[in-house]
């Protein structure tokens, strides 16, 4: 089993450029939006993960054609005999392969998913996808582990109004493939905005669908005939930009992050600001600088535009060192303060309360390396910033967590002056 092996430092400053990837959480569902027409598609910026690779296997199986992501690229054909079961042995390893039942659903009238698995951050139940796709008279029965799904007589979806009773993106997503392709126009109340969703209906447009509001939580579809192949590039990773923006403010030092859209950043910029990192802001690229110790921040993970629950693992990771006492309310998993123990084990002060974590700053002098579990994708990176930052050799254990969703990171933390390397473990239980 593969781990991260940290030299750390009080006085590390990183310093350099770090090129961010495209977003896997946008890539996942334009991956499966790809069955919704018999046309090539070609995605460009498309990361090498551990989750895409999980898509593609899964595409293949269907029946689809996909090439090898060579050079951020890939292309993606669903024609032929397409198979409209998407099995347990690679569903259970990725909660978003869930994204498949809306297009083969309204593309080919039926669908057998397995109920999906993926990190171990709480109840992230489907109810509002079967809810959903039910409106629009769909049939959908579970049985033996799978949501079998049959459109309506005719087999074709029909358009509805749907209000969902929370805001999911997972099923704004889900609901938005098949809507696309269903008779008459779909109404989604309560749509999730995350720019990942965002790139995706605007990925959809350009392969002819009708959608408007997008962007905002009123998506308007009016369903056509058929959609065509399209050429598209993903949105850039704004968590990865996020985590490596959180490494500077740990550690100090001057990095420029290139091929990022900060508009889609606002939330995490602004609490950057709040704990003293100097930034710059481009087009394309942020530039970060941080010279004193972090001062501490305190948020409520929410929706998009607010702030992330992607992020809230890496903020605390800066929040262990800062100058006081910060407060963190995650509102969005319940299971999503795992990390919490492995940094205390390197020296942290966090205290959990219910869904709020309490962090006293210590000094960074205080930190010392240790054997530490990554727990799920986010708690990974948290872990190798606070690693970076303890006094010693830090080994990040499970790191398969950290390669779902960033690619190459010690490479791109080595590049800018961290020591960190991956090595071949022995697997321990921690």
């Amino acid at each position: 089993m593969e781990q991260l092996k940290i030299t750390g430092h009080p006085n590390l400053r990183l310093k350099g450029d770090i090129r961010v990837g495209g977003a896997k959480n946008a890539a996942l569902p334009i991956m499966c939006a790809t069955l919704l027409t018999h046309e090539p598609v070609q995605l460009r910026n498309v990361p090498s993960l551990r989750d895409i690779n999980t898509t593609m296997k899964l595409l293949r199986e269907l029946g689809v054609s996909v090439s090898e992501l060579q050079h951020d690229k890939v292309t993606v054909q669903a024609y032929g005999t397409i198979s409209t079961k998407a099995t347990y042995e690679l569903v259970k390893t990725m909660r978003a392969s869930i994204l498949v039942l809306g297009p083969l659903l309204a593309r080919f009238g039926e669908a057998w998913v397995s109920l999906p698995g993926g990190c171990a951050i709480g109840a992230r139940p489907v109810d509002q996808h079967i809810k959903g796709l039910q409106a629009m008279g769909a049939q959908i029965t579970i049985e033996h582990g799978y949501i079998h799904a049959k459109a309506p007589e005719g087999g074709r979806l029909k358009g509805a109004r749907i209000v969902t009773d929370m805001i999911t993106v997972t099923g704004t997503e889900n609901l938005l493939m098949a809507a696309v392709l269903a008779d008459g126009e779909t109404v989604l109340e309560n749509a999730a905005c995350e720019p990942e969703v965002t790139d995706l209906a605007k990925m959809l447009v350009s392969m002819g669908a009708k959608i408007e509001g997008i962007g905002s939580n009123r998506l308007m579809i009016q369903g056509v005939e058929r959609l065509h192949g399209t050429t598209h590039s993903v949105v850039s990773d704004r968590i990865e930009a996020g985590t490596f923006l959180c490494a500077v403010a740990a550690t100090g030092g001057d990095v420029r992050l290139t091929h990022v859209d900060p508009t889609i950043m606002d939330a995490v910029l602004d609490k950057l600001r709040e704990i003293g990192v100097e930034l710059e802001v481009g087009d394309t690229w942020i530039r970060a600088k941080m010279d004193a110790r972090p001062k501490p921040v305190s948020f409520r993970t929410t929706e998009y535009p607010g702030f992330p629950t992607d992020m809230q693992a890496q903020f605390m990771a800066v929040n262990a060192i800062a100058n006081g006492t910060s407060r963190v309310t995650e509102t969005i998993f319940e299971n999503r303060f795992m990390h919490v123990q492995e940094m205390n084990r390197l020296g942290a002060n966090i205290v959990v309360d219910g869904h709020t974590a309490i962090t006293e700053g210590v000094e960074s002098t205080a930190l010392s390396g240790a054997m530490v579990m990554a727990t799920d994708l986010r708690a990974s990176a948290s872990l190798v910033i606070l690693g970076m930052v303890a006094e010693g050799t830090t080994i990040v254990d499970r790191i398969y967590h950290l390669d779902r969703g960033y690619e190459r990171m010690e490479e791109k933390l080595a590049a800018v002056g961290a020591t960190i390397e991956r090595v071949s473990g022995m697997g321990e239980e921690i």
